[in-house]
Order: structure tokens, then sequence, then C-alpha cells
């Protein structure tokens, strides 16, 4: 299904268990589903919207939220998705994101390179894809 650019999409990589956790702990907790679409990095949908990103966002290896047609890669996308879910995860928003950009970036890249590590693979893409 093309996504007709009313949705955010979160873009997340389909061979990652950390990223099908994540996919899965949001989806339990947000307010409306109609607010944000799940896509898997290899998916069509998500080749069309790498499509007219920047060249330099294209072949990261990250997270993507697209919101409001702006494009929030690592921490910041990992972040921005609190502000989907109910208000008690909502609160979090502005603690976490007051920590200076390099460092929440840095966390994130050294969970990121160890993900694979610490959650298996799943054997397929499991998240909801609408």
């Amino acid at each position: 299904m093309v996504l007709n650019g009313s949705r955010d999409v979160l873009i997340l990589d389909g061979d990652c268990g950390l990223c099908h956790r994540l996919a899965e702990f949001i989806d339990k907790r947000i307010v409306d589903e109609e607010l944000l679409a799940f896509r898997s990095g290899n998916s069509e949908d998500a080749e069309l919207l790498f499509s007219k990103m920047p060249e330099s966002l294209r072949s990261l290896d990250t997270v993507y939220l697209i919101r409001g047609g702006r494009t929030y890669i690592r921490s910041a996308a990992a972040i921005r998705c609190l502000l989907y879910m109910r208000i008690h995860w909502r609160s979090l928003f502005p603690v976490l994101w007051i920590i200076p950009l390099p460092i929440r970036d840095l966390v994130y890249r050294i969970v990121a390179r160890y993900r694979h590590l610490f959650f298996e693979r799943p054997k397929y893409c499991s998240f909801r894809i609408d």
C-alpha cells in the first residue's frame, strides 16, 4: 500500500529484533493507529520515501521517522516516537529531548552496533504494516 502523505511513517529495519520490539512497544501504546504507519526499510513504500530524501540520508542504517514532511533519524526519530503514545509516555519527550544531540546519538549508535547480539533476528517482518 503506497502512503498518501497524510500519515507519519516510521521506517525500521525489518531484520532487526530490537526494531520489531520497538514497533510492538509503540503499537500497543499508540493513541491513534491512523497517525503512524510502520514500514520495513526494504519495502517498496520505504524505497519511494528514500528516493525523496536528500542523498546524505538515503544510505544510513538507522531508524527514520517522517513526520509532517520532515525526516528525523537516529535518536531524534526514536524519541519523537513518544509523541504518538499516551500522555504518560509523551511526558518523557521533553526530558529526553534536552539531552544534547551528540550524546543521544552516541548512545543510539552504541545500541545500534550491538543490537543483533542482544536481540534475536526475526524470521520474518512481523510489525504492523497497513
